[in-house]
């Protein structure tokens, strides 16, 4: 199982449960496992949706900001790797 590095976090919003990350490498689709890494954070979970601008999308390309729900709380600066097995 490799792992790629796609973004950072920029943003959490706990009362929703939703983190926005600033896109750096490849890209995210909707369906991407990903692994969030940082401090104290290290948790995998599936991308089930992604907005930009509060407009529903099905990716994200580099230098994008997305939001996505996150199943726990994530922190700025947090790294997000794109799981490729």
């Amino acid at each position: 199982m490799e792992e790629v590095e796609v973004g950072r976090i920029t943003h959490f919003f706990s009362k929703i449960q939703v983190g926005v990350a600033k896109i750096s490498g490849r890209g995210l689709k909707i369906g991407d496992v990903v692994h969030i890494k940082g401090h104290s954070t290290d948790f995998f979970q599936k991308i089930e949706s992604m907005q930009i601008e509060h407009r529903p999308v099905e990716e994200a390309r580099a230098g994008e900001e997305v939001a996505f729900k996150v199943d726990m709380p994530v922190r700025e600066h947090d790294v997000i790797f794109k799981v490729i097995e």
